[in-house]
């Protein structure tokens, strides 16, 4: 139904969420159904405490061993399981029971507030007046009240801060608190969209004007057209300022459709509108980042309705609202959601952190956007720990990141990378749940007199909170792009001494804090002239050793410029070889040619002179035929002789008929 555990609890609050579910189920039920049925008696069980380990009871006792049978048959089914259905059979049943019993759930935790300066308490001294700030923080669970003795008083107007968080004196109605929720910031006010709370979507619009610091809700209108849309709540979305609109993109929904759906809301009419796109859109999901380069949204990773873990990277032309599956190179990260992600230069996508179903990351991935190519850079400074549900923004090249958790803890170190030299960084950390240590919030960048702040808002550590909280980051987080080879002499140098001064109106006068670390008188100009002589003394040091660097490259240079001339002579050398060795190759072909038609004609003269041979034979033969025939007659003619006389006959007759 509408109730996820698995999908829209942060990981590491099931047992505190079990624990509120356990306090009030009374309540619900007594405000809900008037006759509870074994199923939601066991469920309750299964939820509470746990798969069933109690003795069966008596036979004589039907009722009793009816429950214990249905809760024996849940065997070890997770108390997120159970919870689900229990809230599923109740919606079931009754589908309003929520809107009664949410005015009844306890909250199993206390919202701890850090610096608030809504109170003050003027002090008089020297007939000066000054004002001490009460600042509440948890040191292992209790409450400790402190006093900053560091602030200066000259009426009441505004207070310097830097590199700390502090929740500013706001008015108006806050909105509902909440987590997964999508924020942006547009014409010096922040909107809130969306959201979790108590595992439901949610779908309302507020917006803090930066100018006043003052909360309202948006009012919404529906557009007028045959076919009404329906913009659904939502949560685990990315709302993107594109022109004077609010785009809203995927998200986790009740109803979850099959593809990513783009919703706009237009701030001059008050309107909702759903988007229509083209080319083959990603599938719905949610915990994805998307970010905004030139007139394109990047949408990577997150985790579909069904669960399933992506990592996959869209595009989304705004101009022809046409998507585009990319093709990249390289390792890609592995399948995750709730991380966070930011771009560079225009041109370099960073994605950092996130979770799989059971384990939370830490590490950082580059993606190329020209050549579309993942790489995996070295990370230098203060690694930060694996975290997921955490928010990032950008203030220049750095990378401010706030918030996440590991299943174990909230990460109360607010930390930044700087993004040409990835060096890592810690601006600050908090103490005790507090929300800046919680899953779900949201980060964007405000202005305060001139200068970036961070804005936070909302997050879960154990409650839903709705508190915003800026912090205004010290401006010598900008050097360390400069000091790239000392990363480590830099952060000594960064965390030296904070003199960076914001000011926050919060009436009439001033009241100024000055925040120190490692330093207990306040800040001086000689302070400042020494930190910058040894910053000047670092650049300086860094600038030798690039003049030297660029001296060896220039004479490398100069080596290979007269080895690339001596190899131009040598190959001028060959050249002509080659076209020597070209010609007597020609010579001796033609030479071959000829020879080969001498051969030919040998040939022909050789079956020639077998041909004469035969005939030679064969004149032969009959020469020799010839001779013996003439032989032969040779031999007649005289024995003719002899009798042709005995017989009486002349010779001449002989002769005569031999001729005949």
């Amino acid at each position: 139904g509408r109730f996820d555990p698995l999908r829209l609890i942060p990981a590491g609050h099931f047992t505190i969420f079990i624990l509120s579910i356990s306090v009030s189920l009374d309540l619900v039920f007594s405000v809900t159904l008037p006759v509870i049925n074994f199923l939601h008696y066991i469920c309750d069980l299964q939820a509470t405490i746990g798969p069933c380990d109690v003795p069966k009871p008596s036979s004589w006792n039907p009722v009793e061993q009816s429950k214990w049978k249905s809760w024996q048959q849940l065997g070890n089914m997770a108390t997120t399981e159970a919870m689900r259905l229990f809230v599923k059979i109740l919606e079931e049943e009754d589908p309003g029971w929520y809107s009664r019993a949410s005015n009844f759930v306890l909250e199993p935790t206390i919202d701890v507030q850090m610096n608030h300066y809504s109170n003050f308490e003027p002090i008089t001294e020297n007939g000066n007046s000054f004002a001490e700030t009460k600042t509440i923080t948890a040191e292992n669970g209790s409450l400790v009240q402190t006093q900053d003795k560091d602030v200066i008083s000259e009426g009441l107007g505004s207070v310097v801060i830097y590199d700390t968080w502090i929740s500013p004196p706001i008015t108006g109605q806050n909105p509902k608190a909440r987590y997964q929720h999508g924020a942006a910031v547009l014409q010096e006010k922040m909107y809130i969209y969306g959201g979790n709370h108590n595992g439901r979507y949610l779908g309302d619009l507020h917006v803090l004007d930066f100018r006043s610091w003052t909360w309202s809700k948006v009012g919404t209108k529906a557009v007028e057209s045959p076919s009404p849309v329906n913009i659904a709540p939502c949560a685990g979305h990315s709302l993107i300022p594109w022109g004077n609109k609010l785009l809203s993109i995927a998200g986790h929904m009740k109803d979850p459709s099959e593809t990513i759906q783009v919703k706009a809301f237009d701030l001059q009419t008050g309107t909702w509108s759903m988007l229509n796109t083209y080319g083959r859109p990603p599938v719905s999901r949610g915990g994805q980042s998307v970010n905004l380069v030139g007139t394109t949204l990047v949408i990577f990773g997150g985790q579909g309705a069904n669960r399933t873990l992506l990592n996959d990277l869209y595009i989304l032309d705004l101009e022809t609202m046409t998507w585009d599956e990319i093709d990249v190179a390289g390792v890609a990260p592995s399948p995750r959601s709730d991380h966070a992600a930011a771009v560079h230069a225009e041109r370099y996508l960073l994605v950092f952190g996130g979770s799989s179903h059971a384990t939370f990351f830490n590490d950082l991935h580059v993606l190329d956007l020209q050549t579309m190519e993942w790489s995996k850079p070295a990370q230098l400074g203060e690694l930060p720990t694996p975290r997921a549900g955490h928010a990032g923004v950008t203030i220049g090249e750095n990378w401010f990141i706030a918030g996440g958790g590991d299943n174990k803890s909230g990460a109360s170190k607010t930390i930044v990378l700087n993004m040409s030299s990835f060096v890592w960084s810690v601006v600050t950390s908090v103490e005790g749940t507090v929300p800046l240590a919680s899953e779900g919030l949201s980060l964007v960048v405000g202005s305060l007199k001139g200068d970036d702040i961070l804005v936070s808002f909302g997050g879960y550590n154990g409650r839903y909170n709705s508190e915003v909280n800026i912090l205004n980051p010290s401006c010598k987080l900008n050097l360390q792009s400069n000091i790239t080879e000392a990363p480590s002499a830099v952060h000594n140098v960064t965390n030296t001494t904070r003199d960076l001064r914001s000011e926050f109106e919060i009436g009439q006068g001033k009241i100024r804090e000055i925040v120190m670390d490692n330093v207990d008188s306040k800040p001086t100009i000689s302070e400042c002239e020494k930190t910058n002589e040894r910053i000047i003394a670092t650049l300086k040091v860094e600038k030798q050793e690039l003049e030297s660097s660029l001296s060896e490259e220039k004479l490398q240079s100069l080596q290979l410029k007269q080895q690339l001339l001596e190899a131009e002579t040598r190959n001028a050398e060959l050249y002509k070889e080659l076209q020597s060795v070209r010609g007597q190759l020609g010579t001796e072909q033609s030479r071959c040619f000829k020879l080969e038609v001498e051969v030919a004609e040998l040939r022909q003269k050789l079956q020639t002179m077998e041909t004469l041979e035969k005939e030679l034979e064969l004149l032969q033969r009959q020469k020799a035929a010839s001779e013996q025939a003439a032989l032969n007659a040779k031999q007649r003619q005289g024995a003719s002789g002899v009798w042709g006389w005995l017989a009486g006959n002349p010779p001449e007759y002989t002769a005569i008929n031999n001729h005949a």
